[in-house]
């Protein structure tokens, strides 16, 4: 491996494409995943507007697909992924399996954070009057800022993972760089470097995670 201008521009790209897919796929999921993790928690039977049924159905249904290994839903989503971007390759193809796979996994960790609060705090603002939305919006996700952060890192990270293994069926990015060139061609260095500069990225989005929690947690001040 010599790093020369066209293998610096491999590189360049496929950082882009990783971060690309990574983060469009990351706010995507955490668009839905947000809403269902607090209707998991406030539907929940000891919850603040207790629906049982609806809330174990969901559950069923996020823990079905979370059950299913990323690269096999990878490729059953295929006619879905090209009727929705008219194709199945390339880093703008895998965004769709990304947010289908991640979407229950926010679900389940903005659930896990939300359940953290106190449960004196929402009953205090109960007794004040507050309806369900203001618990949600005034106490629940300011409480649980800290801890939904911290998730957002870990969240993010695992989709950076999922993103480098589309490389497999053509998804583009660092891990199609791994797969093409270091592992097909069998360039160690150039498997090595790939890695290297996707363990770079997830230090770099947990330490600023981990940073962003702290800063934005009351309770350290």
């Amino acid at each position: 491996m010599t790093f020369d201008a066209i293998t610096m521009k491999m590189l360049g790209t496929g950082i882009l494409e990783t971060l690309y897919m990574t983060f469009l796929s990351s706010a995507i999921a955490y668009l839905i995943g947000i809403p269902l993790g607090i209707v998991l928690v406030v539907a929940d039977e000891d919850g603040i507007a207790p629906l049982p049924a609806l809330q174990k159905a969901l559950g069923l249904v996020i823990n079905l697909l979370r059950s299913v290994p990323f690269i096999i839903l990878l490729i059953m989503v295929l006619p879905f992924t090209r009727l929705v971007v008219g194709t199945t390759l390339g880093s703008k193809a895998v965004v769709v399996p990304l947010v289908i796979a991640a979407a229950p996994y926010v679900a389940r960790v903005v659930e896990s954070s939300f359940k953290e609060v106190d449960a004196g705090v929402i009953e205090a603002a109960k007794s004040m009057g507050a309806n369900t939305f203001q618990i949600i919006w005034k106490v629940l996700l300011p409480e649980a800022k800290p801890s939904l952060l911290v998730g957002a890192a870990i969240s993010v990270t695992t989709i950076l993972g999922y993103s480098a293994m589309a490389g497999f069926v053509g998804g583009g990015g660092l891990g199609a760089i791994a797969i093409n060139y270091g592992y097909y061609r069998y360039d160690v260095e150039m498997m090595l470097v790939t890695v290297a500069i996707l363990v770079i990225i997830v230090q770099i989005i947990q330490e600023s995670g981990m940073k962003l929690a702290k800063v934005g947690d009351k309770r350290i001040r």
